[in-house]
């Protein structure tokens, strides 16, 4: 076949001088259609008797060498019986419905469905994973042609920049995507659950959060929290975090409508605790936590300040009343009071109370709390379920608990020395 054009007669070529397009043949039924608006590359072409034209791409998008390539492709087909006008209509529809069911469409409709029952820093988190460690791999892939291979090449990202606890929950997601895919039908099997993290992820790293567990120097503390000079709110979470055994994230969200002062209880849905995916989203219990009178007072001089906040929170942040305060908020109190990551984290008062209980001796030399007492008030993972809907257990052992808990800890910080008594149980 003869060639007729350049990149040069290209490049110079205008449309007519009375504006009408022009047409540049180069052989074999292809032609540049030149205009005003652009350079269009066409193909004419005669199937079943009928003289059809079949679009190749606009230029400079598509080159020379490109719409030849292009041109010999569709001659091919039409050698074949096939129409290539109804062929390249037929791809583009197989594309739609690839990219309607691609692992990206899956995930934000199933993101989008369940949305309502999460916590919004989980379903945040989640879709983070997603947009940052997931879709630029997978995400544009039809979802029921990925293989476990492909998924752990995602994993393992993470995992090589020292991300590993990040990498198991984008592989616990991608998961949960699939389990979805195979109940709305564009998936038969889950290629997640062939992924073995043991196997291909570095082991778990177990890091203790810093905490201090001498009694001297938890009076310390109590002295600088009750001095601290910041925000209010603030002073208000760090006293409270020194007596509720609570994580961090769980603090901050507290909802003033979690708060029963009258009968000094604090209940928290089970779906803001941490908990395994399907226990959040059933929320059927609560994690219970009897108030101290220290606890009652530090609320009480709280709630005239934020107890009609707009987002209802405990301490809403001070630029966005409908959001909590920040996550690092605490530690960078402790900061500002003196204390480095290596001595305390908020994540530290967890610590701090739960090995100075279980070193607490009643009158008669044995363990003053029972042992269970304390993981429940720390709502430490029981997967049994017993243990999921049993949280009101002890609950009259750890009020008692806890007001010993926040009396001893008035004792530290009115005192110099190392105070080791506990207060015992009388009449």
């Amino acid at each position: 076949m003869i060639r007729n054009l350049t990149d040069s007669i290209i490049k110079s070529a205008k449309s007519k001088p009375d504006g009408k397009p022009l047409n540049l043949t180069d052989g074999g039924g292809l032609y540049l259609l030149v205009k005003k608006s652009g350079k269009y590359w066409r193909y004419n072409y005669r199937h079943e008797g009928k003289r059809n034209t079949l679009a190749i791409g606009s230029y400079p998008e598509v080159g020379l060498k490109a719409a030849r390539e292009r041109h010999t492709e569709a001659r091919e087909l039409l050698a074949r019986g096939i129409d290539p006008s109804s062929h390249k209509k037929a791809q583009k529809n197989l594309q739609a419905a690839l990219s309607k069911n691609s692992f990206e469409a899956i995930a934000r409709e199933y993101h989008r469905k369940f949305l309502p029952t999460w916590q919004k820093s989980y379903a945040d988190k989640m879709m983070g994973y997603f947009e940052k460690d997931v879709f630029p791999w997978i995400g544009a892939s039809p979802i029921a042609e990925i293989e476990a291979p492909e998924i752990v090449k995602v994993i393992c990202r993470q995992d090589e920049r020292g991300a590993g606890g990040a990498a198991r929950k984008v592989k616990q997601h991608i998961q949960q995507v699939y389990d979805y895919a195979i109940a709305i039908g564009v998936a038969i099997r889950n290629p997640a659950r062939d992924v073995k993290t043991s196997l291909i992820l570095k082991p778990r790293q177990v890091i203790n959060f810093a905490s201090l567990k001498e009694p001297g120097k938890v009076g310390g503390l109590m002295r600088s929290i009750y001095g601290y000079q910041g925000q209010f709110t603030t002073c208000c979470a760090l006293k409270l975090a020194a007596l509720v055994m609570l994580r961090p994230s769980e603090l901050i969200n507290a909802q003033w409508s979690e708060i029963d002062l009258e009968n000094a209880l604090w209940t928290i849905p089970i779906k803001r605790m941490k908990a395994r995916t399907h226990i959040k989203e059933a929320n059927l219990t609560s994690h219970y936590i009897p108030l101290s009178i220290q606890a009652v007072e530090i609320l009480q001089d709280l709630f005239p300040l934020t107890g009609r906040s707009r987002g209802g929170y405990l301490f809403p942040s001070i630029r966005t009343p409908d959001k909590p305060m920040s996550n690092n908020t605490i530690n960078a109190a402790l900061r500002r009071m003196g204390y480095t990551k290596t001595e305390m984290t908020g994540h530290g008062f967890r610590s701090m109370a739960s090995t100075l209980l279980n070193g607490m001796k009643g009158a008669d030399g044995k363990r003053r709390w029972d042992k269970e007492a304390i993981e429940r008030q720390l709502a430490h993972k029981d997967t049994s379920i017993r243990g999921i809907y049993n949280h009101q257990e002890h609950l009259d052992e750890r009020r008692e608990m806890l007001q010993v808990w926040a009396d001893y800890l008035d004792d530290l910080k009115a005192n110099t020395g190392q105070i080791l008594t506990f207060k015992t149980k009388t009449g």
